[in-house]
């Protein structure tokens, strides 16, 4: 396993002087106030006074019911996300076609060039920011944050450039001329969108941290609430057309990060995260990078593996029924997917959290808890879909032929949304923990290695069409949730939790060394 390799030869201790027997909380909702504890030559259970209370090794009522209230807002803050783009792409399917087309195209170009990059290096805070907020080093979270909103916005500018040629890029790659301009014209209006981005999503991140989701539902239900007239008046009534939707989307997003800052500014909830502008956000961008840059590459090569999915589906026989079968089912995985990334970004909150507070019993019984409440969310579902099967292709078109393509695919999305389901929960652990170079070494073999040349394969040699892709992608995603379960099952936590401290520098007295023999516990407790 190249997770236990690399484990094996970068142990750690902490110094004597960093001890102490003092305790941390029982639960998350105590660390406020309770005392640091790093005093790795843990107990073989942990200390919890209530025995009621303590985690076991697969379930746990008290954490999950933490994890659900963290998971909720989140999961329907993700929705109204969702929403806000459907609102924009429904303006411009009124406007016409072709319109439609090009902002298609250009939404597409833009998520693969710009957006997955910004949020896959800002979601490197959610192992910073979430860890620092358990060491209850608070000030060094608002340093994180500005450090972010620096790099982001730097990054962001080349990005710019490349949206402001789309045209010019897609006719050199053999799009449509007309269709071409009109992404063109539309991805120009999303330019501020990027640096929007750039300063919300390490907002996001501090609250997440910091467990404070029900502001960013308000916050994202808000910004749902502005953005419909915003996009009515700018595409029918301001002349702009089709392209008054981007600009909309471009309000929208900075309404969010003007009402995020506004929140992070006033809340007393943030008094003890909040800094004021710092040169200490200049230092350590190398360290910053170290974390940033795998973030990305996990992030992004998921997220382009179904891009590529997409495009391969044109180049099938019936392009047209094929790629718009494929593309109703992308739709529908990104759907259910909302649900899955409340329950990662969960995960991700209490791993990070306990990892910072030196606390990794609690940290393995929230990944316990996670898992569990990822496989009684992903049955249901796919029990769900398989009931639907035949009428869910309706919501999408009216086309008998695509009907019953949809239906012929539903029972490989339901697996693959299983397995979708999982790795959101065991993806969201690694963010936690800060296992991001290994998970994009996961990602990259999981979906460039397997699924996708195995879907090829299916496809163009076996002649199974859209059906041979999207084997190919769920065996793909099957192998990511192998490996991420492997690789949780081989963890030894108590060592995660001292690197953590040393990832923040919670103590200066941590060096680098090799723990006291039998201090290792895996998943299992063995």
């Amino acid at each position: 396993m190249e997770r236990q390799s690399y484990l094996d030869t970068h142990a750690f201790t902490v110094c004597d002087t960093c001890s102490s027997d003092e305790e941390v909380a029982a639960d998350h909702s105590e660390i406020n106030g309770a005392s640091r504890n790093w005093d790795f030559g843990l107990k073989e259970n942990p200390d919890d006074h209530d025995g009621s209370e303590t985690f076991t090794h697969w379930f746990n009522w008290k954490e999950a019911r933490l994890q659900c209230a963290l998971a909720g807002p989140l999961i329907v803050g993700s929705l109204f996300s969702f929403s806000l783009q459907l609102i924009s792409v429904t303006f411009v399917g009124h406007v016409g076609e072709l319109e439609l087309s090009g902002a298609s195209i250009a939404n597409s170009f833009a998520g693969v060039t710009g957006f997955s990059i910004v949020v896959g290096m800002g979601s490197s805070l959610e192992t910073l920011c979430g860890q620092a907020y358990g060491a209850k080093q608070y000030q060094k979270i608002g340093i994180y944050v500005q450090r972010a909103m620096l790099v982001l916005s730097v990054i962001s500018i080349p990005m710019a450039f490349v949206w402001a040629n789309i045209d010019r890029i897609l006719v050199a790659m053999g799009q449509n001329v007309v269709i071409a301009s009109k992404a063109g014209q539309y991805a120009v209006w999303l330019i501020p969108t990027l640096f929007g981005y750039a300063i919300s999503q390490p907002f996001e991140y501090l609250l997440q941290s910091q467990s404070l989701v029900m502001p960013l539902l308000l916050i994202s239900l808000s910004v749902l609430v502005c953005h419909a007239p915003i996009c009515w008046l700018l595409v029918f009534k301001s002349g702009m057309g089709f392209t008054g939707a981007a600009l909309a989307n471009s309000i929208s997003c900075w309404i969010d990060a003007a009402l995020l800052a506004i929140y992070v500014g006033f809340s007393p909830q943030c008094v003890k995260t909040r800094v004021s502008l710092s040169l200490e956000a200049l230092q350590d961008l190398k360290n910053f990078f170290k974390l940033a840059v795998p973030s990305a590459a996990m992030i992004c090569l998921e997220w382009w593996s179904y891009e590529v999915l997409v495009i391969l589906s044109g180049l099938l026989s019936n392009p047209e029924l094929q790629t718009a079968t494929i593309s109703i089912c992308v739709s529908t995985e990104s759907l259910i997917y909302m649900i899955s990334f409340g329950l990662g970004a969960a995960a991700s909150i209490r791993v990070s959290n306990e990892l910072g507070a030196g606390n990794p019993h609690k940290a393995l019984g929230a990944v316990c808890t996670a898992v569990t409440l990822a496989i009684s969310e992903v049955l249901p579902v796919a029990v769900i879909l398989l009931l639907i099967r035949n009428v869910w292709g309706h919501v999408y078109s009216d086309e008998r032929e695509v009907i019953v393509a949809v239906a012929g695919l539903m029972p490989f999305l339901s697996l693959s949304t299983s397995f979708d389901g999982l790795q959101a929960v065991f993806s969201g652990v690694a963010r936690g923990a800060g296992w991001q170079k290994v998970g994009a070494v996961i990602n990259l073999g999981s979906f460039y290695i397997v699924g996708l040349p195995v879907g090829c394969v299916l496809a163009f040699v076996l002649h199974l069409e859209g059906k041979g892709l999207w084997l190919g992608l769920t065996l793909g995603v099957f192998v990511q949730v192998m490996a991420y379960l492997f690789l949780t099952y081989f963890t030894d936590w108590k060592r995660e939790a001292t690197k953590a401290a040393i990832r923040i520098d919670a103590c200066s007295g941590i060096k680098e060394s090799m723990l006291e023999p039998g201090a290792k516990e895996g998943i299992f407790g063995h």
